[in-house]
């Protein structure tokens, strides 16, 4: 028997507070649920306000990495429940309204497990045609919603946007187009991240600092303390000015996303380092997949080569001018009309 929870066992915010308009099209309310870690979830639950009574199909909707249901998983739900489905956009294991400890934690298996646990809960709902089930995955999300594709056979169909493979992307560097670390520069990140550990157990406390670590020309390993820089230096990398621009400003900033606020626990990249995320790809057949990336998105090697390893029913569709952050939040750039194709065609 699963457990029960109510709102008080955790604190949650019930007035509206999303980083884009409510639409008035939808009914929305904030719920909970548990993973099989016992760790509470925190949600919102998208559906049509002009449902009949007949069960509809649901979709399972997180990301991007270090972003909260307030941003842009909450987006993609709001416009896929206009579109006729029931949606789920959660707050994954030890972020945002969710509970776990410590606060700021990722990691491979429990947010894989996080999805699993949100289907426990859409199929539990007498709306919901627990048989037509699919799942959309974000950025970082992206990678953990095909893992759990092809282990969780309930998933009728998975779609992914500007995806990263996150074991791929701490355990070799996310460049632009290809991994940044060579072996030797693999092992110092290796290294570095182990000191780390033993500067935790003396302080008694776990330290913060950004996931993405970089190796110098001399060998030594350095990482920031925040994710983003609370402004942005002369002549930013595009990428980091993209980024920046969504989850430091009025379009994308939200308090509880440690993207916009803060740093990962800094030890977190170990879990992900030997935890190949996408080993099983090709068990997701015959269930179809949809990856969806931007044509100028640093990131899209990760779904190109997602696309090469995943067989049979699969469909990658790039498009044009689009940047990884255009993919979080610009609805003319957001396949909106594909994605509905898509599970109108898959989950029957």
């Amino acid at each position: 028997m699963l457990d029960k929870v109510d709102f008080n066992d955790i604190e949650v915010t019930q007035e509206w507070d999303k980083i884009f308009p409510k639409s008035n099209k939808v009914n929305n309310k904030k719920v909970i649920f548990k993973n099989r870690y016992g760790i509470t979830l925190v949600g919102d639950l998208y559906t049509p306000k002009d449902k009949k009574s007949e069960k509809l199909s649901a979709i399972v909707i997180c990301g991007p990495f270090g972003a909260v249901k307030e941003q842009a998983s909450g987006f993609y739900a709001q416009i896929m429940a206009e579109r006729g489905f029931i949606t789920l956009a959660f707050d994954p294991s030890y972020t945002g309204e969710s509970s776990g400890e410590p606060r700021h934690l990722a990691s491979p298996e429990i947010n894989t497990e996080d999805f699993s646990a949100a289907i426990d809960f859409l199929g539990l709902q007498s709306d919901v045609n627990r048989d037509s089930i699919g799942v959309i995955g974000i950025c970082g999300f992206g990678g953990m919603a095909l893992s759990v594709t092809a282990m969780d056979t309930r998933i009728k169909a998975v779609a992914t946007t500007v995806m990263y493979d996150m074991s791929r992307a701490m355990g070799h560097g996310v460049g632009f187009g290809k991994d940044r670390y060579d072996l030797v520069q693999r092992k110092a990140v290796l290294n570095y991240l182990n000191k780390k550990r033993w500067i935790d157990a003396e302080n008694g406390f776990f330290d913060t600092e950004n996931h993405d670590i970089y190796v110098l020309d001399n060998g030594d390993v350095v990482a920031e303390k925040t994710i983003l820089p609370e402004s942005l230096p002369e002549n930013p990398n595009p990428v980091l000015k993209d980024f920046y621009n969504y989850y430091r400003t009025k379009l994308g900033y939200h308090k509880n996303s440690v993207n916009s606020t803060g740093a990962w626990n800094a030890t977190m990249p170990l879990s992900f380092m030997n935890f190949p995320l996408l080993t099983y790809i090709s068990e997701i057949s015959p269930r179809p997949i949809l990856i969806v990336a931007g044509e100028k998105a640093h990131s899209l090697y990760f779904s190109q080569d997602a696309y090469k390893a995943a067989s049979e029913l699969k469909e990658l569709v790039i498009i044009p001018e689009a940047t990884h952050v255009d993919l979080y939040y610009d609805v003319n750039k957001i396949p909106f009309d594909k994605l509905e194709i898509f599970f109108n065609n898959n989950l029957k």
